[in-house]
């Protein structure tokens, strides 16, 4: 019954798109049929989000999104004698079309996105026998430590699970450079996290060269080791313990699977997260990729590896010659290559590893460009629409992976556009005030809709366009170059675990303050020209608008690029546990709250005694299942009282830790595995258009003020390493400034990361 409805939704709606998309209609016709849709749109929203209700609601807003984008292609162009303006004009309507398809792909994708329920508890003697693989380069010691214990901590059989430490940094080439301090920090390297793996019950393993980056890497690991399953972490992803009692059971039920991927969450902000203030309110930008468009590949057998949190079959990787390397980004590359060879992909959708990501804006500029510039390679090099073996779902799958990268031109040509009117009184966009709002107006709403409907609980409205102006003026530079030579990228580790002193403007934050001073004119020229040139006064209205609304996101864009000091560099995840403090002879129970690589937080009934306020203490743990050595203390040190949610919080610090310190540790912070849910679902508040607007006009507002006053303060730029101009202050600044935070203050408390507050 439902799916006989559906299919009449989508005919009918169909039907309705053929007989009215060309249609000549007045605008006021237009207007009122894109009104009644909008209206049709809220009314279905209402009935909730089952599956016929939301494919009603998207085969009415695709009504409008066709209608719009009929009359775009057909009524809006400059006339081709004037050569400038249709140039510009047909590159705007290509980038719209660009959109609307990514859009139509997208639909596609997640029309039906697979949840798969829990497996149940295979018996120890039908696992399968599984290799870690850790692969490393520059980490910190203390990141590669903890990893290495919370894998060892899987709940696995002991005997069927090997951890290994695939270093790349002391490979025989690295500790044979030429230059010899080079080759001594190499060499020494090599030694102490030899010591690590020997200590924690690793194996340790590096190479003679360093050849095709992280997959040469693996693949050499390949060549030493037997498992069955090849289980992949960064170096700075550590697992719960429950990661492979939740995923290797799908290798036994389908032969045919090679893979069986789980979401990537991180414990720390990444720089617009942590500038804007927004990791504890809104779902990180990953959580839409992971949760949704994840999920609806899965439904067409077209999840693929995203480099980390995943589980590969050894005899699948050995039939295409292990991971592949022509590219940089071999997680996708690989799965492409055996999708093509028939073999099949889970995607799990619990989080069941914490990781890290980048701090800065420069680290995160320099991810996303290799990830940008390795998608482009597989397109060029390994085209899916042209690969043998790919379903057709599967091409449509990947390409959308592929072509979504395109997204640094039709970004910046949104943003610039408005300016060649303005300026240059070139006409791009042939319109009038009415037709704008029966049209472009209505469209945008019901773009908006679409959106907030679909995605409104792991995307805030505004933030993709935020996140793409902010990586396009980069990106656009690196798909040039990857364009014109498909095979030179190289792969270059993303910098994590920064700690960030001081409040500076990021070294790449000079673009940004140019787009907005160039915006900034043109919004003054389009207001000068409005109430001076009468005869380009409903245009210049139009023009000037949607100038304004890109004034906005690049005020926001500033505020991402002010980096705000981060001293901590140890996130806490939040957690509920019971252990006790001990010092002086004698012992307090609390309840752990909140743990990091760094420390602990703990609350207790009452006070805390004055005699466990010291340095020199010791924690220990009440037993959450089992645990390797559930009876050693972890040396802890108090060092401050906060208050959190209305409760009093005691924040110690770890002491050293030692070798079997770190599987105490794992425990403590890897054992639930509830809590990593808990901490997403605290944050993914669905937020409506109006607020969602309402956010995005006080950032683009409120953020430009401060990232002048961090370019007109005096002082180092910290760990970003950029130089500001001295500090001019002026008496309306520091106002505004003032009361901006006291209007943030409650974003600035120290928070836990479950959650809660």
């Amino acid at each position: 019954m439902a799916s006989g409805l559906r299919a009449f939704a989508w005919i009918a709606s169909g039907v309705a798109a053929v007989l009215f998309l060309g249609q000549p209609v007045s605008v006021e016709t237009q207007l009122a049929l894109s009104v009644s849709v909008i209206a049709g749109m809220a009314a279905v929203w209402r009935l909730g989000p089952a599956l016929l209700w939301r494919q009603l609601f998207v085969a009415l807003g695709s009504f409008v999104v066709i209608r719009y984008l009929y009359w775009r292609t057909t009524s809006t162009l400059p006339p081709v004698s004037d050569t400038l303006g249709f140039g510009f004009g047909v590159l705007l309507v290509l980038a719209e079309c660009y959109c609307v398809l990514i859009l139509v792909i997208s639909l596609t994708i997640s029309a039906e996105p697979l949840k798969r329920k829990p497996l149940p508890r295979d018996p120890d003697e039908d696992l399968p026998t599984v290799d870690v693989y850790i692969p490393t380069y520059n980490e910190d010691e203390y990141i590669l430590a903890a990893t290495i214990a919370a894998a060892k901590s899987m709940d696995y059989p002991a005997e069927k699970l090997s951890v290994w430490l695939l270093y790349d940094g002391g490979t025989d080439q690295k500790c044979n450079d030429s230059n010899p301090a080079k080759a001594k920090a190499a060499q020494e390297r090599r030694v102490a996290l030899q010591a690590l793996c020997k200590q924690l019950g690793a194996l340790y393993l590096t190479r003679a060269r360093n050849e095709h980056a992280k997959a040469g890497n693996m693949n050499n690991a390949l060549g030493v080791s037997n498992g069955e399953i090849v289980v992949v972490f960064d170096a700075d992803h550590a697992p719960f313990r429950a990661f492979l009692r939740e995923t290797v059971g799908y290798f036994k039920r389908d032969p045919k699977c090679f893979l069986v991927q789980t979401p990537h969450v991180f414990l720390n902000p990444d720089p617009i997260e942590k500038n804007l203030r927004t990791f504890h309110q809104m779902p990180s930008e990953n959580e839409m990729f992971y949760s949704v468009t994840q999920c609806g590949l899965d439904k067409w057998n077209g999840s693929f590896f995203c480099g980390s949190a995943a589980l590969l079959r050894r005899s699948a990787l050995e039939t295409v010659g292990g991971f592949s390397g022509i590219t940089i980004t071999e997680d996708c590359e690989t799965a492409l290559d055996l999708h093509s060879q028939g073999w099949t992909s889970v995607f799990v959708d619990k989080p069941l590893i914490a990781g890290l990501q980048p701090e800065t804006f420069a680290s995160f500029i320099g991810q996303r460009s290799r990830w940008c510039q390795g998608m482009f390679q597989i397109l060029i090099l390994k085209n899916p629409a042209f690969k043998k073996g790919l379903s057709g779902i599967q091409r449509i799958a990947y390409l959308s992976s592929m072509t979504y990268w395109f997204f640094p031109l039709p970004r910046l040509a949104f943003m610039l556009s408005p300016l060649l009117f303005i300026l240059f009184d070139v006409k791009v966009f042939v319109s009038n005030l009415d037709e704008a709002i029966a049209y472009t107006l209505t469209y945008m709403i019901v773009n908006l809709m679409m959106q907030n409907y679909l995605y409104g609980r792991v995307r805030w409205p505004l933030v993709s366009e935020l996140y793409e102006y902010l990586q396009g003026v980069f990106l656009a530079k690196a798909i040039v170059s990857v364009v014109a030579n498909p095979r030179k990228p190289t792969f270059n580790v993303t910098a994590k675990g920064l700690t960030l002193d001081n409040d500076h403007l990021s070294e790449l934050s000079w673009p940004f303050f140019a787009i907005f001073g160039l915006l900034a004119l043109g919004s003054g020229v389009a207001a000068w020209r409005y109430f001076n040139e009468p005869g380009v006064a409903e245009l210049m209205l139009v023009v000037g608008l949607w100038n304004t609304f890109n004034l906005l996101i690049a005020g926001a864009g500033l505020g991402a690029v002010a980096e705000r000091r981060q001293p901590d560099r140890h996130p806490r995840l939040g957690v509920e546990r019971a252990g006790f403090i001990h010092a002086g002879g004698a012992a307090t129970p609390v309840r752990i709250v909140d743990v990091s690589a760094g420390g602990v937080g703990v609350v207790v009934d009452g006070v805390l005694p004055e005699a466990f306020k010291k340095d020199e203490a010791l924690l220990t743990v009440e037993p959450m299942g089992e645990i390797v050595r559930r009876d050693e203390p972890l040396p802890v040190n108090f060092r401050h009282v906060t208050t959190r949610d209305g409760r009093t919080v005691y924040g110690y610090e770890f002491g050293e830790l030692r070798g079997r310190d770190y599987y105490v540790h794992a425990d403590l912070m890897y054992a639930d595995s509830d809590a990593l849910p808990r901490f997403l679902m605290g944050r993914r508040r669905h937020k409506n258009m109006l607020l969602g607007l309402l956010q995005f006009l006080y950032w683009g507002v409120s953020e430009p003020p401060r990232a002048i006053s961090y370019a007109l303060r005096k002082g180092e730029a910290g760990a970003a390493g950029a130089e500001v101009a001295p500090q001019v202050s002026t008496m309306w600044l520091r106002r505004l400034l003032a009361m901006m935070r006291a209007r943030s203050s409650n974003d600035e408390r120290p928070r836990s990361q479950s959650g809660a507050a």
